[in-house]
């Protein structure tokens, strides 16, 4: 690397790391917020882990940023609820949650009475606690918005680019590399080329279905099977019909997807074009990430197996795997630093980066385990049926949800996160993954 391509790398990651404070600063002011507004006092408020760089006291509520920027907490008062006496009984882990209530107890002062967490009412604490990740969602949709509006997003217009000379069956080991063998003269030609279709061909209709998107034109491809297949284009300023068939062939369910299906298949490209959208786009393309997040937290198991075989040496790092804040930041780095693409563009994959990074965050604090954010909006949820449903049945109050009942899960929870950021922190350094 040159000096002005370490200096830019440098830059990237600074860039990437602020903005990630950022977005964690912003997540814990979603929790504090709502808590000062329901009365709850707030004692602390800290932009990472470990130990403290800067702080600062404003009111009742000590502000400051710590050395590890792997995370951030916002302290309220009265997490626990004091135990039932007629719980206080020997059981496993009693010792364990009773240091828990003496530690959330010695916070507690004169006057704090009424202003305890535990003690709001359950919509409130599904706000509080929901509050930060919310943000999260946010601030992706946010960073969404701007970058489509101001830099564009790439559509795929339904203008030929490609024309293919004949019908090659797309198998997984090609999929994965991204690569595909040549025409061979055993190969039937594609329908397409027996169409008569030609590069800046506009196709505005399929079998008399006018077509505005790429992605209306493939519908209709793929559903077509081996069926007959007009076709009306712009070519040169005037309308042409091409009549052809399409043909069954082997291709992937989606551009995304790794699963290949038997589709109908004419044999084009789309032309790529650099195009500004409105907040209703960015909104369609924060449905679609948010469920892709969903479905990587669902195999997120299988994904953290293949990063252990890969810091054994058993395979090689998957581009698409999980990262830590390490490996992130290196992508960053790269990003900034490259000379393969314009300045413009780099700005938008770093803002496409930090969206996707808040997206991923607010999906995964809302997973219902302690001590995410979703395990206290579980607990809030069960407290709130289960006072209802005694009101319902005319039975005496049951009280506010023992959480801390919870907490050894939530130290097993906690201790599987940490070892699984160490371990993406480890192969994050030994086998990155890499943009070039």
């Amino acid at each position: 690397m040159s000096l002005a391509e370490i200096g830019l790398y440098i830059l990237g990651v600074l860039l990437f790391i602020f903005g990630l404070a950022a977005s964690i600063a912003l997540h814990e002011c979603g929790h504090m917020i709502p808590a000062k507004r329901f009365g709850v006092r707030v004692p602390q408020f800290f932009v990472g882990f470990g130990k403290t760089i800067w702080s600062r006291t404003r009111g009742e509520t000590e502000y400051g940023i710590k050395a590890i920027p792997l995370g951030g907490y916002v302290k309220l008062i009265g997490m626990l609820p004091p135990e039932k006496a007629e719980a206080a009984r020997p059981r496993r882990f009693a010792a364990m949650i009773a240091d828990a209530r003496a530690a959330e107890e010695e916070l507690i002062r004169p006057g704090d009475e009424g202003r305890l967490f535990y003690q709001l009412k359950t919509w409130q604490k599904i706000v509080v606690m929901a509050g930060g990740p919310m943000v999260n969602l946010l601030i992706a949709f946010v960073l969404l918005v701007g970058l489509f509006g101001i830099h564009g997003a790439v559509i795929d217009k339904p203008v030929v680019s490609h024309v293919s000379d004949c019908v090659i069956a797309v198998t997984q080991a090609e999929l994965a590399t991204g690569k595909q063998r040549e025409c061979k003269p055993t190969d039937p030609i594609s329908p397409a080329r027996k169409a008569g279709l030609k590069v800046g061909d506009q196709i505005v209709s399929f079998n008399g279905t006018e077509i505005t998107t790429w992605d209306e034109l493939t519908e209709l491809i793929t559903g077509n099977a081996d069926g007959r297949a007009v076709l009306v284009v712009m070519r040169d300023g005037k309308r042409q019909t091409l009549t052809t068939n399409t043909t069954v062939s082997a291709r992937p369910v989606d551009r995304t997807s790794d699963e290949i299906s038997e589709v109908g298949f004419l044999g084009v490209s789309p032309t790529l074009a650099l195009e500004r959208q409105s907040p209703v786009y960015a909104a369609k393309e924060m449905v679609s990430m948010t469920w892709g997040t969903v479905q990587a937290l669902g195999r997120m198991p299988v994904k953290l197996w293949g990063v252990a075989r890969t810091a054994l040496g058993l395979q090689e790092r998957d581009p698409n795997g999980p990262m830590s804040v390490v490996g992130a930041s290196r992508v960053a780095g790269e990003i900034a630093s490259t000379d393969k693409i314009g300045t413009g563009d780099k700005g938008a994959m770093l803002v496409s980066l930090l969206a996707g990074l808040n997206l991923f965050l607010g999906m995964f604090n809302f997973v219902p385990l302690l001590p995410l954010d979703g395990g206290h909006i579980a607990g809030a949820i069960y407290e709130g049926l289960k006072r209802r449903l005694a009101r319902l049945f005319g039975r005496p109050d049951p009280g506010h949800a023992d959480v801390a009942r919870m907490l050894p899960v939530a130290y097993v929870v906690a201790g599987a996160f940490v070892v699984m950021t160490l371990l993406l922190v480890y192969v994050d350094l030994v086998h990155p993954v890499s943009l070039q």
